[in-house]
């Protein structure tokens, strides 16, 4: 069915398992991923708002509480939730004679009641559901402040519980149709890193190289999103923004990067050096991008993600940086650039097959440089499937 992301089947059985009788999606990644609902408003901007409410019992029955403002995208993107609750004040004119398909679908939107604002349409949609005495999991990332206890006075009867933990839950084992997007969304990363390095030379800035992995993630029909890019000692920085820094001979160059395909999102990295590598940075980069692979022969189901960090940091420390310490070892992927599990050393995590996994193993050194291995994979019964078409190894580009 139409823009249908989310994993049902796992949406009922932990709803099942919490005893929840619905759940309300607020934040935008959790609209677009229970409805398929792109609200940009949601997206570019803090503090408008889209529900989507899935009744536990009958999630076919799920309604999408829409701003008026926004009801031209809720037309074109043919979403699968057929109940729509539309709130606030947006004046569209009409052409006179018969509409085109589009705005046809538009207009019917138009004509619906409307409500003065987003919590009365929910409420609305609950009590019609006969849910206003429910135990209701509301998603509490995507409300503003105060309407938690508005919405808890206008449903005195119901138990309302968070729900951001259950999304997080939910959402962590992907669907086919999402695991496609990201594999499609990493490679083109690949493809817009090469991009990038096939203008590197003397002189050229971490600016002009932004603009040509940029212009590729665009050109294969991605969005950006991430664009670490750094030269030298700026390699370092951890969230390095692209500068005039010109590229010069022997320098580290460090990509932390990812576009957004299909509304999912991709996060690798590789790091290549302007012509000859020097010896620490190879003996560096080859213990780091044995961590990472180390890491992945390990992820398995059922395996605890405590366990993955502890390989990979290890193994970096074992193959020549015995200093090495992390925070975490990478996280899940998805429709947000950190889904679970966490790979940290006191995560509570297990690996489950579905899941899609960013691993990394950065190095920063101030005054030195920063490297980084950073692959993306999908867990599969028997261990893992890279998405990557790239080993992850140490490239050197010419002068």
């Amino acid at each position: 069915m139409a823009n249908r992301l989310v994993n049902m089947p796992r949406l009922q059985s932990i709803l099942s398992a919490e005893g929840i009788d619905a759940i309300v999606a607020t934040s935008p990644e959790n609209v677009t991923y229970a409805s398929g609902y792109w609200a940009l408003s949601q997206w570019i901007r803090r503090g408008p708002q889209t529900y989507v409410l899935v009744p536990a019992a009958d999630p076919e029955d799920a309604c999408l509480v829409a701003s008026s403002s926004l009801l031209d995208l809720l037309a074109d993107q043919r979403v699968w939730v057929k109940d729509v609750r539309r709130f606030g004040y947006f004046r569209m004119d009409r052409t006179e004679g018969q509409l085109d398909a589009l705005s046809a679908r538009q207009a019917a939107l138009e004509d619906l009641p409307v409500e003065d604002d987003a919590l009365t349409a929910l409420v609305a949609a609950l009590e019609a559901r006969g849910l206003a005495s429910a135990r209701i999991a509301v998603d509490e990332l995507g409300l503003l402040p105060g309407h938690w206890e508005q919405l808890q006075a206008r449903l005195p009867h119901a138990q309302l519980v968070p729900a951001m933990r259950l999304f997080r839950a939910i959402r962590a084992v992907k669907t086919a149709v999402e695991i496609n997007s990201l594999r499609q969304a990493a490679q083109i990363t690949e493809r817009s890193i090469a991009a990038a390095l096939a203008i590197a030379r003397p002189g050229i800035t971490e600016i002009a190289m932004a603009r040509a992995f940029h212009t590729q993630t665009v050109a294969e029909n991605a969005w950006p999103v991430l664009g670490c890019i750094g030269f030298g000692s700026r390699s370092a920085m951890p969230n390095v923004q692209p500068s005039e820094t010109a590229l010069a001979i022997g320098d580290i160059i460090r990509f932390d990067a990812g576009g957004r395909y299909n509304h999912y999102r991709a996060d690798i990295a590789r790091i290549a050096t302007l012509g000859p590598a020097p010896d620490r940075v190879r003996r560096y980069h080859r213990a780091l991008h044995l961590g990472v692979e180390a890491a992945l022969q390990a992820i398995k189901p059922g395996v605890a993600a405590s366990t993955i960090f502890d390989v990979a940091v290890e193994t970096v420390r074992r193959e020549g940086i015995p200093h090495y310490a992390r925070s975490h070892v990478g996280h899940g992927i998805g429709l947000d650039g950190y889904d679970l599990p966490d790979l940290t050393p006191t995560s509570s995590d297990l690996i489950e097959e579905g899941m899609v996994l960013c691993v990394e193993t950065p190095y920063y050194e101030l005054g030195w440089g920063g490297l980084q291995v950073e692959d993306t994979v999908v867990v599969r019964a028997d261990g893992v499937e890279t998405f990557m078409t790239t080993s992850g190894a140490l490239m050197e580009v010419g002068a």
